[in-house]
């Protein structure tokens, strides 16, 4: 498996570099940015500077311009830089280009998410799906430098008359790729045996973005004790409960969360986790509500819902984390229209409430605030479905 290529013993001096087109992107882009801070922080890094400039198209050789790279090059000098991280994929080329000027450690967003998951990964099943992303990752990212590659039994052996090194390695990851494929193949196999053998009981799935507290709430509805902090990716693997409510039995899963920008050779990988959701009789979309970008984070989740083709089931907006819930109150005289940060908690509930009619609750799943009104809404819904599969059997 390719060595994690971020996380070390001690923690490591990073920058991040973004490029936005215009002025209405700039926000946008900060937003990145801060994600990109707590992913190199998940990691295990420390962002010392972030470096953002404005540009129609990223330059094709180098990512930013020769003025910027300059000045970023002195910066990493004069402040003993370990790594640079770059907030969009880089091409291979880029890549290259800038490894030749820097001489230390680059990375891109898709890199850094890939080490992330490899770190996160603890069952067979989410270390293939990791391996496989990223060798597919790095295949084009080969050169002659790159020598962390484990070679497998028999790799030196297969080298042909004349094939040059690099050659050897692509064709050794080729290999490695279609033998993980093959194995995601069985393990695929298995998980959707063992959904068919959970039987027609109601099965409830948790969505939603990272970090916004969905193993916390499976810890509380279940009573468990499933791995949950604050940084990004805490929970890879699915899992799979059996909870009752009431006498009324039902399996509720939690499943990876969903990020900006995420890999789309990670989404191809993790297909069985998706089936989790695709199969949910009932979504329960959680949402931090205390992020400033909740409503953005949202968008996101529900546009991957309908990529994976999961939509059209019950769906409730679960807000979490409003204990944890601040704003900026406006001063009655202000003239300027209301920002996100101006609303309260309490018209932030009247305009949800409003959207999404009965289908949103607002939760503390740490304080367990609100959590008899969210089994309620749950039991209620479980039983609808209950009844319809099976008449006349419902005793409750």
């Amino acid at each position: 498996m390719p060595k994690n290529t971020f996380i070390d013993k001690k923690s490591e001096q990073a920058i991040l570099i973004a490029v936005y087109k215009n002025k209405s992107d700039l926000a946008t882009t900060q937003e990145y940015i801060n994600e990109l801070a707590f992913l190199a922080k998940t990691a295990g890094a420390v962002t010392v500077k972030s470096f953002l400039q404005k540009l129609d198209y990223p330059n094709p050789k180098t990512f930013v311009g020769s003025g910027k790279i300059n000045e970023i090059k002195n910066f990493v000098i004069e402040n003993n830089i370990n790594v640079i991280i770059f907030d969009d994929e880089l091409t291979p080329s880029q890549l290259r280009n800038i490894e030749n000027i820097f001489k230390i450690k680059i990375l891109d967003r898709t890199n850094l998410i890939l080490d992330i998951f490899a770190k996160r990964a603890k069952t067979a099943h989410a270390k293939v799906q990791v391996e496989l992303a990223q060798y597919q990752y790095l295949l084009p990212r080969l050169t002659r430098m790159w020598t962390h590659l484990e070679r497998q039994k028999g790799g030196i052996g297969l080298r042909g008359p004349g094939e040059t090194e690099i050659e050897t390695d692509r064709r050794i990851i080729r290999n490695k790729i279609s033998s993980l494929k093959e194995q995601l193949v069985k393990i695929d196999k298995q998980k959707a045996t063992q959904r068919k053998n959970r039987g027609e009981m109601v099965r409830v799935a948790l969505i939603g973005y990272t970090n916004v507290g969905k193993s916390t709430l499976m810890n509380l509805l279940s009573k468990s004790s499933i791995f949950a902090e604050d940084k990004l990716f805490a929970t890879l693997d699915t899992t799979v409960r059996k909870i009752v409510i009431n006498n009324l039995p039902f399996l509720l899963s939690d499943t990876v969360g969903f990020i900006r920008k995420l890999p789309h050779n990670l989404v191809e990988s993790f297909k069985s986790t998706l089936d989790e959701v695709r199969e949910a009789d009932i979504l329960l979309h959680i949402v931090d509500i205390s992020h400033p970008s909740f409503e953005d984070q949202m968008k996101i989740v529900n546009k991957t819902i309908t990529d994976i083709k999961a939509t059209g089931k019950p769906t409730f907006v679960i807000f979490n984390k409003i204990d944890a819930f601040t704003y900026e109150k406006k001063d009655d005289d202000d003239l300027t229209p209301k920002k996100r940060e101006n609303y309260s908690l309490a018209e932030l509930k009247n305009t949800w409430m409003a959207k999404e009619s009965n289908n949103c609750i607002f939760i503390s799943a740490k304080n367990k605030e609100n959590i008899n009104n969210l089994k309620t809404l749950l039991y209620n819904e479980i039983k609808k479905i209950h009844l319809k599969r099976f008449p006349g059997k419902f005793l409750y």
